[in-house]
């Protein structure tokens, strides 16, 4: 199955899972051509981005193993298209072609390109597509990535696209790099196998959220605990996924009992950015839905906690500290699977992983 086979309405008509094999590649064992959704990750991809990752990290602790590093791409471009605020995911993909010496490009307000004056996004990153080997692109229009990949396979010039968020649908490299942290969390520790996950926050609008409850689904007996005010919590279709998947769960109001059976604990912030109306999350009560000392108290010694950030209020600062406090970690993790995945994606996964560095 291509792109090339099937037209724009009858993709988008299709689930994530139908719309998988038409992102896959002919060549045996080779990693999407586009990244667009979580789904398109099964735990044999995970290892393999997770183990390349690791590669990448040990070969540029060295000056000489950084400098073969920048050679492996040096004769690629990207184009940052972030047409949504962002500063974490840009750098972060930014600094992940800075590895691999890919040479980067990059549109950060629309008011500073040619929509300003009209053109449609579809047209602007088709012209991207004529100076770029790859678009990274991070749009708040449900959809985008996915009209674009199926755009730029049908055009006479087809690069591939990776998807760093779009709209409140799905943000499948930072569900990479949460899981990353995860397995890097619980390496030496037994595994993410039977863990328990909690999830708190505003899981209705988070696509973070989305997109990691369904790659934990690729883990044997991931027991997934999701913990918001009624107004905010976890979307039909995130637990529908989960119970086709045989996957356990729970909804609750109750941060402090979900804590206690914890082993990791992914806090989010409101996403207030998505509003119907100005100021409608400010009039939820989200008092009790914010971590701090008591609840870190409660939290297993080999337990861990995380956030996508920008935090607000939703973890005290106190807890910063703490060894299983993962962000900052969580942050850093993400340039490096971000630069596997590119890496994997221009084909240099098998290179890199049997270098001599």
């Amino acid at each position: 199955m291509k792109l090339t086979e099937i037209g724009w309405n009858e993709f988008k008509a299709l689930s994530l899972d139908e719309k998988r094999p038409y992102l896959e590649r002919e060549e045996k064992d080779s990693l999407p051509y586009h990244t667009l959704f979580a789904q398109q990750f099964d735990r044999g991809v995970l290892e393999r981005l997770c183990a390349l990752a690791n590669r990448i990290r040990f070969i540029n602790k060295s000056r000489e193993g950084a400098l073969y590093l920048k050679s492996i791409l040096a004769h690629k471009r990207a184009m940052l298209y972030f047409s949504q605020p962002s500063s974490r995911t840009f750098l972060s993909h930014l600094a992940a072609c800075q590895i691999l010496g890919v040479t980067t490009g990059s549109v950060r307000d629309a008011a500073t390109s040619s929509e300003f004056k009209g053109e449609s996004k579809e047209d602007s990153i088709r012209t991207f597509s004529s100076y770029f080997d790859m678009i990274i692109m991070r749009s708040p229009e449900q959809g985008l990535a996915e009209k674009m990949a199926w755009e730029l396979s049908n055009s006479s010039r087809s690069i591939p696209i990776i998807n760093a968020g779009s709209g409140k649908d799905q943000h499948p490299t930072q569900a990479l790099l949460d899981i990353y942290t995860l397995v890097r969390s619980f390496e030496n520790n037994g595994g993410l196998d039977g863990r328990t996950v909690v999830f708190c926050g505003d899981l209705l609008r988070g696509r973070t959220v989305r997109s990691l409850s369904y790659l934990l689904t690729r883990f044997k007996s991931v027991k997934q605990i999701f913990v918001a005010p009624d107004e905010l919590q976890v979307p039909s279709d995130v637990t529908a996924t989960l119970e086709e998947n045989s996957v356990e769960f729970e909804i609750s109001s109750d941060l402090k009992d979900a804590v206690k059976k914890a082993d990791a604990v992914y806090m989010t912030r409101i996403q207030d950015e998505w509003d119907a109306s100005k100021g409608a999350s400010a009039r939820i009560d989200t008092s009790a839905f914010k971590f701090n000392e008591e609840h870190l108290a409660l939290l297993k010694k080999e337990g861990c906690l995380l956030h996508p950030l920008p935090r607000r209020d939703e973890i005290s600062t106190s807890c910063d500290r703490d060894p299983r406090a993962m962000y900052w970690r969580q942050m850093r993790n993400g340039m490096w699977i971000r630069a596997a995945l590119i890496a994997a994606t221009f084909g240099y996964e098998r290179e890199i992983m049997t270098c001599g560095y």
